[in-house]
C-alpha cells in the first residue's frame, strides 16, 4: 500500500463540535434523572434551562450545586406541562438565551401506579396527559423554534423499559409511554433530512432515583440481583450519560430507542 493511501485511510476526524455554549432545556430537570443530566450538560459548558412542576426549594438547591460545582448558570423556568401556556413559556425561556434552543429533553411524566383493575377513567386520561401528550406537544413547540432559527438541534424523550418489554399491572404507565417511543420515530422521521433535527427516546431500567429508590431500599428488586439479571441496580449517571451522547451536536442518531436498563428486558 502506497504511503498516500495509507495517509488517507487513516485520516478519522474525532473532533466533534461540543455541547458549550448550547441552550438546553430540561423539563423534569429537577428530578433524580433529571438532575443528572442537567448537571453533567452543565459540566460540559451547557446552558442549561431547568424546567420543574412545584419544588421551589429541590430547584433551587440544584441551581445552587451547579453553580458550585461547575461554575455554570441554570435558568429555572416553573409550571406543569398540562398547561399550553408553561410550554410556551418553557421554550421561550430557552430559545431567548445565547443564539436560542438547540436541545430539548424531557423527563416528565407520572409513574401511574394505580393497577389496571382499578383504574378509572379519569387515571388512563391523566396518565396520557402527563406521559404522552405533553412531552409531544413540547417537543413540537421546541422543534418548530429551532426551526424558526435553522438549528439543527436534538430532542430526547423519556420513555421506561416497561415500554419495551411486558410486565405486570403496568398498562395505566406502559401504554402512553409506548405511543411516546412511537411518535418520537415519526416526528424523527418528520423533521430529519435538511433540517437535521435528531429525535430519539431513552429508555430508563430501575435506577437509584425518584420512587424507584424507595423500591430498591425496601428490596422489591433484590431479586434482579440474586438471579442475575442486572449485575447491579441503574444510577441516574448511567441515564445522563446516554442523554448527553444524543445532545453532541456532530451525533449521527436520530429516530431510535435506547434502553438503559442493565440487560434487564433481556433477561428477566
Amino acid at each position: 500500500m502506497k504511503e498516500s493511501v495509507k495517509e488517507n485511510f487513516f485520516n478519522f476526524d474525532f473532533n466533534d463540535q461540543g455541547i458549550q455554549g448550547r441552550t438546553v432545556l430540561i423539563a423534569g430537570a429537577t428530578g433524580g434523572l433529571g438532575s443528572a443530566s442537567a448537571a453533567l450538560l452543565a459540566k460540559d459548558g451547557a446552558r442549561v434551562v431547568a424546567g420543574y412542576r412545584g419544588n421551589v426549594e429541590r430547584a433551587e438547591a440544584l441551581k445552587q450545586h451547579i453553580q458550585t460545582h461547575y461554575a455554570a448558570d441554570v435558568h429555572l423556568v416553573k409550571g406543569d406541562l398540562a398547561d399550553p401556556e408553561v410550554r410556551r413559556r418553557y421554550v421561550e425561556c430557552a430559545d431567548a438565551i445565547g443564539e436560542g434552543i438547540y436541545g430539548l429533553i424531557c423527563f416528565t411524566g407520572d409513574p401511574a401506579r394505580v393497577k389496571f383493575a382499578e383504574a378509572e377513567d379519569s387515571d388512563l386520561q391523566d396518565s396520557m396527559e402527563a406521559n404522552y401528550i405533553a412531552p409531544i406537544l413540547l417537543a413540537r413547540e421546541a422543534a418548530a423554534a429551532m426551526k424558526r432559527r435553522q438549528i439543527s438541534g436534538s430532542i430526547v424523550l423519556i420513555s421506561t423499559m416497561q415500554a419495551v418489554g411486558v410486565f405486570e399491572s403496568s398498562v395505566n404507565y406502559a401504554g402512553p409511554k409506548v405511543a411516546l417511543i412511537h411518535a418520537g420515530r415519526i416526528i424523527a422521521r418528520e423533521l430529519g433530512g435538511p433540517e437535521g433535527i435528531r429525535v430519539n427516546v431513552v429508555a430508563p431500567g430501575v435506577n437509584r432515583a425518584g420512587m424507584a429508590l424507595a423500591s430498591i431500599e425496601s428490596g422489591k428488586y433484590d431479586f434482579y440481583l440474586e438471579e442475575g439479571i442486572i449485575p447491579r441496580f441503574g444510577r441516574p449517571e448511567d441515564v445522563a450519560k446516554v442523554v448527553r451522547l444524543l445532545m453532541e451536536p456532530d451525533n449521527y442518531i436520530t429516530g431510535e430507542v435506547i434502553t438503559v436498563d442493565g440487560g434487564l428486558t433481556l433477561r428477566r
